[in-house]
């Protein structure tokens, strides 16, 4: 039994966008990650005026901003590279799906 049986005269379609946005993906995580990181990083070496719970309150806000934003990023980014993935896999050759017999037909079963 072959499970992937390639449809005769089907063809593969270039390449497209989806490819080049792949390609770019690690470098937009890479780098979208490390901008909140450096801005809370920044933020615990910029000097802070005020009392040390006003500070430590500013620092939280602040983590937890960063958490939030990689969060979401990553989000994005994994959402972005499935839809890519989809489409490359989409502009593959067709495969020869398994026949299904249908319980309901145009005519009645003899």
């Amino acid at each position: 039994m072959t499970w992937l049986r390639k449809l005769p005269n089907s063809r593969r379609y270039p390449l497209g966008l989806e490819w080049r946005i792949l390609r770019r993906m690690p470098r937009i995580l890479l780098v979208g990650t490390l901008l909140p990181v450096l801005a809370a990083l920044v933020a615990r070496a910029w000097p802070l005026s005020g009392s040390p719970q006003e500070i430590a309150a500013t620092l939280t806000m602040v983590d937890i901003y960063a958490i939030g934003t990689v969060t979401l990023h990553w989000t994005l980014v994994f959402t972005v590279t499935i839809a890519c993935v989809i489409v490359w896999l989409m502009k593959g050759p067709a495969y020869v799906a398994d026949a299904y017999p249908l319980p309901d037909s145009d005519r009645p079963s003899s």
